[in-house]
């Protein structure tokens, strides 16, 4: 009797490219980044984005603003007029060519933010092609259902006209600007078969890299390079202001192993242009803990975003609907930043999605305070343990992962830790380690 045998199938064809193996993503909200808010001073701020450690530059959205029922002086920039225009404020297409110019000249790649499922109420769209809009139980446009997003209507990709629209619109970007992808809006809320269909018509024009602004592994199927990871923002939040409990984050971790596909890139932030503005700062949010999650977001799975002025130390909730330039400062976040990335980069256990190391477990005797485990490959072990309670503790760990010779990462001192020898972590604290003989499985 012959035995069948079944051959791996799956339903995730997309690969991701070899340049981003270890990338790292910036958010720039233009209109806050300079005195002024032009591209211009984007571009003269490239080299210390550059000096970070960032590999993919994303831009809030660049399209004129609608002013039918505009939000404060300026209004949203998610509220898009003109899916094929340059936003004045901003400056001249020239000015935009510029930049996405430099960030290529300095070896990084330049993604736009793209809204697909809502425009302002004075989009060109709206008087040329009514019948691509959702209606409301008394057939008049409608804003998205449940949120205060007044600024804007919704389309309906049921019509196949949009969606033909849609993809050309960004197929323009990618030939008139030679960018190299999009972050989409809410991409949950347009149907994933669009995507495919425009991830297809995309690339037909150069490789692009796709970051979705949705938590659903679906979109990895063959549409998008990377999902927001909520869930590990949300749970970091949570532990950080004593509503969660530490193992919640060990749930994320195993969630993400065995529900998400290999090849996915979660993109994992302690700040970005929507928990600014609408939550609290970096140090609002995370408070004691900040750095433990920094240290987090960029060493354990995911690739991590900085949201400019993360580095300068955050100092306000930047505002949404008007001018409100950042305080550029040196500060200590910054620092940080700039020694987690160069580490990630050092060490390929520490690299993003297929490229890099599994996450492992390193069980210890205060599980309820502290978060602890190891990435492992080619000989290098990195182990981790961060102290993510409100409480000093005293910590000891009996694993075969832990005991050995290390390198700490981040003070440079070497150090032997043994089983069953407490070390004692501040609130916060963490400690940032590497083998220094090298380990066998």
């Amino acid at each position: 009797m012959s035995q069948t045998s079944f051959l791996p199938y799956s339903k995730y064809q997309l690969r991701q490219p070899a340049w981003s193996k270890d990338a790292v993503i910036y958010q720039v909200n233009t209109r806050q980044f300079g005195s002024h808010g032009t591209f211009a001073e984007v571009e003269a701020g490239l080299s210390h984005i550059k000096s970070l450690g960032a590999d993919i530059i994303w831009l809030m959205p660049v399209q004129p603003i609608g002013e039918k029922n505009r939000k404060g002086t300026l209004g949203s920039p998610y509220a898009v007029k003109d899916y094929y225009g340059i936003n004045a404020e901003f400056g001249t297409p020239d000015d935009f060519r510029s930049l996405v110019t430099a960030i290529h000249r300095l070896g990084m790649r330049v993604i736009i933010d793209w809204v697909p499922n809502h425009s302002a109420w004075d989009c060109n769209l709206v008087e040329s092609h009514p019948h691509w809009y959702a209606r409301d139980f008394k057939g008049e446009f409608r804003p998205s259902p449940w949120w205060d997003w007044e600024d804007i209507i919704e389309f309906d990709y049921n019509q196949p006209a949009l969606r033909h629209y849609m993809i050309a619109a960004m197929q323009y970007w990618l030939k008139e600007y030679d960018i190299d992808g999009f972050r989409c809006d809410v991409a949950g809320y347009v149907p994933n078969d669009f995507w495919e269909q425009a991830r297809l018509a995309l690339d037909s024009i150069k490789p692009v890299f796709m970051l979705a602004e949705w938590e659903n592994r679906d979109l990895h199927e063959q549409a998008f390079n990377m999902t927001y990871a909520w869930s590990w923002h949300e749970t970091m939040h949570g532990i950080a202001k004593g509503v969660l409990p530490v193992d919640k984050l060990r749930k994320y971790y195993s969630w993400n192993e065995r529900s998400w596909p290999d090849s996915a890139y979660r993109m994992t932030f302690v700040s970005n242009h929507d928990m600014n503005a609408w939550e609290g700062t970096q140090h609002e949010m995370f408070g004691k803990l900040l750095d433990a999650a920094i240290v987090l977001s960029v060493i354990g799975e995911g690739m991590p975003l900085i949201y400019n002025s993360q580095e300068a130390g955050e100092t306000k909730r930047l505002a949404f609907f008007e001018r409100d330039p950042i305080y550029w400062q040196a500060h200590p976040t910054g620092e940080l930043y700039r020694r987690l990335i160069a580490i990630k980069k050092q060490y390929c256990a520490l690299h993003n999605g297929p490229y890099g190391a599994t996450m492992l477990q390193v069980p210890n005797n205060a599980m309820n305070q502290v978060f602890s485990f190891v990435r492992q490959q080619n000989g290098n072990k990195i182990l981790v343990m961060l102290n993510l309670s409100q409480q000093p503790v005293a910590v000891s760990f009996d694993s075969p992962l832990y005991a050995g010779h290390y390198h700490n990462l981040l003070n440079e001192t070497d150090c032997y830790l043994h089983d069953h020898e407490p070390i004692e972590l501040a609130v916060g604290e963490y400690r940032l380690l590497k083998n220094q003989t090298g380990y066998h499985q």
